[in-house]
Formats: structure tokens, C-alpha cells, sequence
């Protein structure tokens, strides 16, 4: 890459097809593979077999246009760091099972089975499913999502809006009432356990990437053989006309939702919330909360304004993504940190906290009223300014 190129502060797509393209460039065999193919590192991890990027065969051309982004690098909170624009980039199974294990109370020595709820339509994978529920220390679940199952929801009602989950988690254990079958597998005396909901904000961003995904695809047309270390010559590729993310609206499109969803799984039947933050998210989400302080607990994770409870159903998990993968694959997600919280917790923060020193930020003066003295007195210069 040029010399000093990296420091410039426009935004560039950082991760194609799964792999870095900026501000390094993974040279791997795999990531060549991915991109050639327009295949989806994640989804093709997730289901076991090979699978496109759902938006390569998009007929909107919105999202054709960004056909294999992952995430965006841009400066938008002060240093580069990596937004997340698809869902699918967050799919990594290590971090769900944490998850997991922190949700539903897993013990360490036990073994934990995950599998997204669409490949239980392959005989072996069923199999598997089954046979891991005769094993006592084993615990298997089910995941839903957008593209692997559907989302699962609350629908609207007279009194409240219809809500998705963007992935919700089922446990399935065997049932004491011999002949129960649920999920559709016959002859098999199984149930569902509770369900626990995880949260993922991605980010919308200015702009479209159009230029940036033609000019991609056009070089490694061009390049086949050698499209990295053309592509590390030449990072302008991967910033063509990229606009960066539309920072006031991250929190105002997640915030409610998130209260709300912590609170709509208080119930016998959930077993709690997680919302997955990659860290250019939260970091954008600080001033919005007042810039709060965060409290370490004996076991690593954090409270919030004094918090000390020892067992909270809901959770932020702040994660990052990695520079670089040490096996040709994409880059390893890494957790941040971890916060125990609840809805009156984030709310008392947004709405209490932080406006009251936005007021106090301004000392005796008023900066609303400043403004409108400012605007005003050109046309009323005899306004009082007292």
C-alpha cells in the first residue's frame, strides 16, 4: 500500500466476500476463493454448505450495489475502526455459544451443540441433534435468524408494535411426557426448553457503494491470478465514492428496541436478552448516555452507574473485529467487554443522565437561548441581551 494512504480519513469497505481489502489486504487462497465464487464466508459456515452472499442475486439494485460488503472503515468516532453493515459478518460460532453458555446458565464441563434451525432439514445434522440430547452432559439448541429460519417476533397488537429478533436461541430437551414431539421430528419424545433472544446492531450508512463493489469486481475480473496485490497497490479501489455511517442514527434506531426487547423477555419462558455492539457502535453511543461509567465485577464483567447485581438476564456484549486472520480465513471477532444491564438502567442513562449534563455543560448559561440571541439580533439589534 502507498505510503501514509491509511491515514487519510475517508472511508473505505474494509471487508469483501468476508475478507480484508482495507486498510491490509488478506492475500489468502480462501479469501480469493470466497470473492470469485460471491460466497458468504458465514452463511456457509453456519449451514455446512456453500453459499452465495444474499445480496449477489438481489434484483433491487440498492442492495446489489453492495453485494459482498461487510463492514465499512471509517473515522467517524476519531480512530479507523470497522462498522458493521451485514448481519451475517457477526455470525461466528465461538462468540455464540459465550453467549449461549452466559444466557442459559451452562456450567464449563458441560458440552454445548448449536445449529442454526436449517440444517436439521439434513438427515445427519438431525441425527446429530438427537443422539446429542442422550448425552447428560451435553445441552442442544436451535438458532433462528433472518436467512437461517426467519426471524421470530411479537406480532402487533392493539397496545404494542410487532417486533423481530434477530436471533433467537431455543433450547430442545427431552421430554418427561413420553410421545411430546415438537419441531417436527417424529416419533421423537423432545420439547422446548426456554428461548433466549440475542441482538445485533449493524450500521446504516450515507451514500451507496456502488462504485466501490463495480470497481472490486471489475479488478478481479481483470486480475484473477494477482487482484490482492493489485488491490494492495491500489486502496483507492476499496474507497471509491464510499460515504461513512450515519452516526446520529444509530442510536435513535436502537435504542427503543433494545429497551423494549430487554424488557418484552422478562418471562418464565425467556431466558434473557444479549445485544451484540460491535465497538465503533458503542463508543458512538456514549455521548447519547452521558458518557457513562462502566464498573468492573470480580468475574470480568461490567455495570453500569453503580450497578452491582450478580446475576443479570440481560447483556451487552462489545465486540471488534481483528486486523488480520492467521489461517487465511476472515478475521476472528473479539469481545470487548461485557455488561450486565437492564432497560431502566440504559433508559435512566439516556434520558435522565445525559440531558442533565447536556444542561450542565452550558454552566448558568442557556446554550438554546444563546443560539436564538445569536440568530436574532442582526434583524433586532436592539434585542435585550441580558
Amino acid at each position: 500500500m502507498p505510503a501514509d494512504y491509511a491515514k487519510a480519513n475517508r472511508p473505505h469497505v474494509s471487508e469483501w466476500f468476508g475478507h480484508r481489502v482495507f486498510p491490509i489486504v488478506s492475500g489468502s487462497s480462501e479469501a480469493l476463493s470466497d470473492q470469485t465464487n460471491h460466497r458468504c464466508p458465514f452463511l456457509t459456515k453456519a449451514l455446512g454448505e456453500p453459499q452465495r452472499c444474499v445480496k449477489s442475486d438481489e434484483t433491487r439494485a440498492d442492495r446489489r450495489n453492495s453485494a459482498g460488503v461487510c463492514t465499512i472503515s471509517s473515522v467517524s468516532n476519531g480512530p479507523r475502526q470497522d462498522w458493521l453493515v451485514c448481519p451475517h459478518r457477526a455470525l461466528d460460532n465461538s462468540l455464540l455459544e459465550e453467549m449461549v453458555r452466559r444466557l442459559f446458565s451452562v456450567a464449563t464441563a458441560c458440552t454445548v451443540l448449536i445449529k442454526a434451525a436449517p440444517v436439521l432439514s439434513n438427515p445427519a445434522m438431525k441425527s446429530q441433534v438427537l443422539s446429542s440430547l442422550q448425552d447428560p452432559n451435553t445441552r442442544t439448541f436451535v438458532y433462528f435468524q433472518g436467512k437461517l429460519g426467519g426471524e421470530i417476533g411479537l406480532p402487533k397488537t392493539a397496545g404494542s408494535p410487532a417486533v423481530s429478533f434477530d436471533i433467537t436461541v431455543a433450547e430442545i430437551v427431552p421430554s418427561e411426557e413420553q410421545g411430546l414431539i415438537d419441531l417436527g421430528f417424529p416419533g421423537e419424545a423432545i420439547t422446548l426448553g426456554k428461548y433466549g433472544v440475542i441482538e445485533l446492531q449493524t450500521t446504516d450508512t450515507h451514500g451507496s457503494y456502488k462504485e466501490t463493489v463495480s470497481g472490486l469486481t471489475n479488478a478481479l475480473g481483470l486480475h484473477p491470478n494477482a487482484f490482492h496485490e493489485q488491490l494492495a497497490n491500489n486502496p483507492q479501489w476499496a474507497g471509491n465514492k464510499v460515504e461513512g455511517p450515519n452516526v446520529s442514527n444509530v442510536f435513535k434506531r436502537t435504542f427503543y428496541q433494545v429497551a423494549f426487547k430487554f424488557q418484552a423477555t422478562k418471562r418464565p419462558s425467556s431466558v434473557g436478552c444479549v445485544l451484540f455492539l460491535p465497538k465503533p457502535v458503542w463508543d458512538s453511543w456514549q455521548p447519547f448516555l452521558g458518557a457513562p461509567t462502566v464498573n468492573r465485577q470480580d468475574d470480568g464483567t461490567y455495570r453500569l452507574l453503580g450497578d452491582e447485581s450478580t446475576d443479570p438476564s440481560d447483556w451487552i456484549y462489545v465486540f471488534d473485529v481483528g486486523a488480520r486472520s492467521s489461517d487465511g480465513g476472515p478475521a476472528p471477532l473479539a469481545i470487548e467487554m461485557v455488561l450486565g444491564t437492564n432497560a431502566a438502567a440504559l433508559s435512566k442513562a439516556a434520558l435522565d443522565i445525559a440531558p442533565r449534563k447536556a444542561v450542565e455543560g452550558q454552566g448558568a448559561n442557556d446554550a438554546v437561548k444563546a443560539a436564538l440571541l445569536k440568530r436574532l439580533r442582526t434583524n433586532l439589534p436592539g434585542l435585550d441581551r441580558s
